[in-house]
């Protein structure tokens, strides 16, 4: 197991905590649901980054499998990767949905960035 400097250690927790946060007001204030579900759900994703390595290089990484090369995501972190962006740019996308389905995925969402950060960190958040 790699262990991860200070700093991205500490951006990947606070990221995780933020995200819980968010997603804890999201289901207090249903009229802004929807966009704090979306910040949520993002800053989960930071976490996953931080705490894999450079945020900027796995996030080109996972564009650019998204766009050019399938191939590579056969990769399971990678493909746990590119299935956590699709899944924030598609409720992105979608203003429509329902707030409990929506809530749902963010926790799937959360459940996953806090087990992967939990993994390279070392420490349950």
């Amino acid at each position: 197991m790699t262990t991860i400097g200070n700093y991205r250690k500490g951006w990947a927790l606070r990221y995780l905590r933020e995200a819980k946060a968010e997603l804890i007001a999201a289901r207090k204030t249903p009229s802004i649901a929807h966009s704090l579900v979306l910040e949520a759900m993002r800053k989960a994703q930071a976490a996953i980054y931080y705490s894999l390595g450079d945020p900027a290089f796995i996030e080109s990484i996972v564009y650019q499998s998204l766009s050019t090369q399938p191939q590579l995501a056969n990769e399971p972190t990678l493909k746990c990767l590119i299935e956590i962006e699709k899944t924030i740019q598609k409720l992105s996308q979608t203003l429509d949905l329902e707030l409990p389905k929506t809530i749902d995925q963010a926790n799937n969402v959360m459940e996953i960035a806090s087990d992967i950060v939990e993994l390279f960190v070392g420490e349950k958040s």
